[in-house]
């Protein structure tokens, strides 16, 4: 019985393998597998201020910026420091970014995250001043300003220092509010476009199908894997919006690529249940090269002249062969679970089985994607 919806992983540090249920493939609804033509976010990013640190805020001397956009502030605001020299601790320059949802209005509230740029040690406590937010067309979309949440928190002293999580950045729920719409025609379209966050040609055609079995008509058609197209006017649909809602939910079976995904700083293996190994013989063993090195001292003799003292080398060289555990033969057309079993019974630790594959692969054994991080 073939296994469906099986994923391994295997970490280097602890060796632990973990297995979904084989007996079943899993549905996923529409939404959750494409994205709807022009149902998108918009980045919004913003320079400011952060007033209120106890201490924490950038130096002048490596950020003047800071100085300079603080006097900008104040003389905006009736405070005439012409000429003042301004030496606070508690005032911290920022970026400001944060993300546009689609179809957002004027009023709503969007969360931001808050960044230093300067020198600033930590943002505990900080509030951010009236900040504008500017999307890519240098258009401000919306404003923010709050109290900021820091994650994490620095103590130091004369000698020593700890700190804990990134107290240099933050975040403001809610912080933002959006000041300007983005216009977009949505009720006017007549076609609308699904795209594929995995392209893949039986996955758009199963998308295509489930569509028009829903609707009753023939409204959706796969241009390509990566995309379906849907007709609005033939349809018959009130407006885009109730088309959407009432294809969003229906549930679809994706299709997967054999793939082996090999992360090799985490020491990670993803092996995807549609791989298949052909016929294939693998034998491992271990190969231990030691050398140490134990130099002596050789002093001259009492009351010689002339004598020098000398380090003569002592080098010792040692190999060793760990017995491999035989030869193991992997039949062909092997599943993903057959591929497993027949490693673990080579005894092998999870720390070879990256190079193992990699030799199958080269040995043209294997059958998927084979993908290194």
């Amino acid at each position: 019985m073939k296994i469906l919806s099986v994923i391994a992983l295997i970490f280097y540090a602890t060796g632990l393998t973990l297995w979904s249920d084989p007996g079943w493939a899993a549905s996923v609804r529409i939404k959750d597998l494409v994205d709807f033509d022009g149902v998108r976010g918009n980045d919004l990013v913003g320079y400011g201020l952060v007033v209120g640190l106890n201490g924490t805020g950038d130096g002048i001397r490596n950020a003047p910026f800071t100085e300079e956009t603080m006097s900008n502030i104040l003389e905006r605001l009736g405070v005439n420091v012409t000429g003042e020299k301004i030496r606070p601790k508690n005032v911290a320059a920022v970026f400001v970014t944060g993300a546009l949802p689609p179809f957002a209005r004027a009023g709503s509230r969007i969360d931001v995250t808050v960044s230093t740029i300067g020198d600033a040690k930590s943002l505990l406590g900080g509030t951010l001043i009236l900040t504008p937010m500017n999307g890519a067309d240098g258009q401000i979309y919306a404003v923010a300003q709050g109290s900021v949440i820091a994650g994490g928190a620095s103590v130091e002293g004369k000698a020593a220092k700890i700190t804990s999580g990134v107290p240099t950045s933050g975040s403001i729920p809610a912080g933002a509010r959006v000041e300007r719409e983005i216009q977009f025609d949505f009720q006017g379209m007549s076609t609308m476009r699904l795209a594929l966050r995995n392209p893949d040609f039986t996955t758009a055609l199963r998308i295509e199908k489930a569509i028009n079995r829903k609707v009753g008509r023939q409204v959706a058609l796969m241009l390509d894997s990566g995309t379906v197209e849907l007709d609005i006017i033939k349809a018959k649909a009130r407006s885009p919006a109730h088309l959407i809602g009432q294809i969003e939910n229906i549930e679809v079976t994706p299709e997967q690529k054999a793939r082996v995904v090999v992360d090799q700083r985490s020491g990670t293996i993803v092996l995807g249940d549609e791989v298949r190994i052909s016929k294939v013989a693998v034998s491992q063993g271990n190969l231990t090269l030691r050398v140490q090195e134990t130099p002596m001292i050789v002093q001259p003799n009492p009351f010689s002249t002339g004598g020098q003292t000398l380090s003569v080398p002592r080098t010792t060289v040692a190999m060793t062969e760990t017995p491999g555990t035989g030869l193991a033969e992997v039949s062909g057309e092997t599943s993903l679970s057959e591929v497993i079993q027949g490693l673990n019974a080579l005894g092998v630790s999870p720390r070879n089985l990256i190079d193992i594959l990699k030799s199958i692969r080269a040995a043209g054994a294997l059958h998927a994607e084979f993908i290194v991080q």
